[in-house]
């Protein structure tokens, strides 16, 4: 038998997953519906910095809700949503991905050296 930790992250995220799915996945999809598309394919939301929702009991970035509930990831304390636009108050699935804090600092280095190429998004 193999152990595997889950941390109370993960663990809240698998509990979603079995119980509440559809309703998180409803509350998602009403967060994106509530955003303005930009120019550039972003999705923001009408906040000053990155949205937050509350769902469940716990609260966290609107981008890490709709990013773990769309793909069905229970992602970890130690994971991180990133941006591939750069752009902290998109919430569109299609510009986040699962990465560490190390891969979030060198977007953030490559970012302020090249800007964003959304032709690649």
């Amino acid at each position: 038998m193999e152990f595997e930790y889950a941390d109370a992250s993960q663990q809240w995220f698998e509990a979603v997953f079995k119980d509440h799915q559809e309703g998180a996945r409803s509350r998602a999809s009403s967060l994106i519906l509530e955003g303005s598309k930009t120019n550039t394919g972003c999705i923001v939301t009408p906040t000053q910095g990155a949205r937050k929702v509350r769902f469940m009991g716990r609260q966290m970035p609107a981008y890490r809700f709709i990013f773990c509930i769309q793909n069905q990831v229970s992602a970890s304390y130690d994971d991180v949503v990133r941006h591939r636009c750069n752009n902290r108050r998109c919430i569109n699935p299609d510009h986040l991905e699962l990465g560490s804090r190390g891969e979030n600092l060198q977007d953030e280095r490559e970012f302020a050296a090249n800007g964003v190429d959304y032709d690649l998004l």
